[in-house]
């Protein structure tokens, strides 16, 4: 349903590799400038490059420093700060390979980190290099190139004891074939981490040592937030027969002003202190809040967003808790909305409609 990094920004890596004047090091397709040009944009010859992530141009500059190291790096940011975002157009860029890698979850086994067996072929022949299984990361060592590991505070500290040593010693011992593999040069790994998920897995001092860590800000205006979500909503529904135009300046300006105004406790003025919901609103939310009203204008209206298609968006993605967070949003609803310009009172309403 979605193409990766590599496929989606195919054609830009491509004109980076040939408008190439740097140095490029060992493993990577491109030079470090190349690569931070492909993630905040520019242009390579007469190619337009877009901008893949938003935000402090020096983070990303330490990101991609820290991947021509010995070092693995570590993003770490609220939901919807574009960890995995960055993650992925990173490796895009470095070795056009952005597919390597483990999700992190509470079910994520050693095996799924190392390397594990064809069950079938190892009771038929035993351990031989035919039935072993390798793992992104195992991939990742071979070839010289960038895993990732999504979510890894998720993982069970056992799991996250794995990678301790891999990232320490730089390769992976197979007993069963007496054999070890060493990680070629360029090897990395690129963990994210969701600081709403602190206690559930707490990473060890240890593995956090292995990494270069990087706060990942959410959006620090307004304005910026506004431009994150529009620019993804046009690149999603671009891949996406949706049969809707592209929402106005006024609806993403309204979306991102709930969501900041309830995720901060505060309005945008700073005139009136709000409850904040129990779940994240995050703008990877705000995107999909989007989106699917493209697919409600597309498929049940006449394709251009209304207001009853954002209300509806709004209820879902702020309601989760229906005990706690119902009553946050009709706090907001009358105590906000309700009281801002004519602007607002057709969303209000639809809103209100919905809400009972």
């Amino acid at each position: 349903m979605r193409l990766p990094a590599e496929k989606l920004y195919e054609k830009e890596i491509k004109a980076l590799i040939k408008a190439e004047t740097d140095p490029i090091p060992e493993g990577w397709q491109m030079s470090p400038k190349s690569v931070r040009t492909f993630i905040l944009g520019g242009k390579a010859g007469r190619t337009q490059i877009t901008p893949k992530y938003i935000g402090n141009q020096r983070l990303v500059e330490i990101a991609i420093a820290t991947l021509l190291t010995d070092r693995s790096l570590l993003l770490i940011g609220e939901p919807g700060t574009a960890k995995s975002w960055l993650s992925e157009n990173l490796t895009a860029a470095i070795h056009g390979d952005s597919c390597k890698v483990v999700q992190g979850t509470a079910g994520t086994t050693e095996e799924q980190i190392r390397y594990s067996w064809n069950y079938a072929m190892l009771l038929s022949n035993g351990p031989t290099e035919e039935a072993l299984v390798k793992t992104p990361v195992f991939r990742a060592m071979e070839n010289g190139q960038v895993a990732r590991v999504e979510e890894i505070s998720r993982c069970a500290s056992e799991v996250q004891d794995a990678l301790i040593s891999i990232l320490s010693e730089k390769n992976i011992s197979i007993p069963e074939l007496n054999n070890e593999i060493h990680a070629q040069k360029g090897f990395a790994i690129i963990a994210t981490a969701n600081t709403r998920d602190k206690g559930v897995n707490d990473m060890s001092s240890a593995l956090k040592r292995r990494f270069n860590i990087i706060v990942l800000p959410t959006p620090k205006n307004i304005e910026t937030e506004i431009e994150i979500v529009r620019k993804r909503v046009e690149e999603i529904s671009s891949s996406l027969d949706l049969q809707a135009q592209i929402p106005t300046e006024d609806s993403i300006s309204k979306i991102v002003t709930v969501f900041r105004e309830l995720r901060e406790g505060i309005t945008t003025d700073k005139s009136k202190k709000l409850k904040s919901p129990s779940s994240v609103i995050s703008t990877a939310e705000a995107i999909s809040l989007l989106t699917n009203s493209m697919a409600l204008a597309g498929s049940f209206g006449d394709g251009e967003i209304q207001d009853i298609d954002i209300a509806a968006g709004l209820q879902g993605a702020i309601v989760k808790d229906e005990s706690k967070d119902q009553i946050v949003w009709k706090e907001y609803l009358e105590n906000v909305m309700r009281k801002r310009g004519e602007e607002w009172q057709k969303l209000y309403k639809a809103c209100k409609e919905l809400n009972g």
